[in-house]
C-alpha cells in the first residue's frame, strides 16, 4: 500500500512546491504561455498515471487527479505573482486523463 502512495504523495508535492514559485515565467512571450501549459499537460499527467497505480480504479484516479487540481490553483490563489483559473484546472484535468488513458493502454499491453 505504501508503496504504491509514496509515488502519487511525492508527485504531488512536487506539483504543489512548483505551485508556491511566485513567478516560472521564462520571458519567452507566447512560447512562455504555451510551454507552461504543456507542462501543466506533462505533471498531471504523470500524476493521473501514478494515481491509477495506486487505486486501479481509472474513475477514482481520474476524480482524486480532478480535486487536487483544483486545489492546487486555490493554493496558487494565495501565492503572490500567481493566479488561479478554471482554464488551468481544465488543463490539468486533461492531463489526469491522458495519464489514466496511458495506463489503461499499458495495462492492455501487458495482457497482450
Amino acid at each position: 500500500m505504501v508503496s504504491a502512495w509514496l509515488p502519487v504523495v511525492l508527485w504531488a508535492a512536487l506539483i504543489f512546491s512548483f505551485s508556491a514559485v511566485p513567478d516560472l515565467g521564462t520571458g519567452l512571450g507566447t512560447w512562455d504561455f504555451v510551454l507552461r501549459k504543456i507542462a501543466h499537460v506533462c505533471e498531471y499527467a504523470v500524476l493521473g498515471l501514478l494515481l491509477y497505480r495506486a487505486t486501479r480504479r481509472e474513475q477514482l484516479a481520474l476524480l482524486i487527479g480532478v480535486l487536487y487540481a483544483a486545489s492546487d490553483e486555490l493554493h496558487q490563489h494565495f501565492v503572490a505573482g500567481r493566479h488561479a483559473t478554471v482554464r488551468d484546472v481544465a488543463i490539468d484535468t486533461a492531463g489526469v486523463l491522458v495519464g489514466v488513458l496511458a495506463a489503461r493502454l499499458f495495462r492492455q499491453a501487458g495482457r497482450a
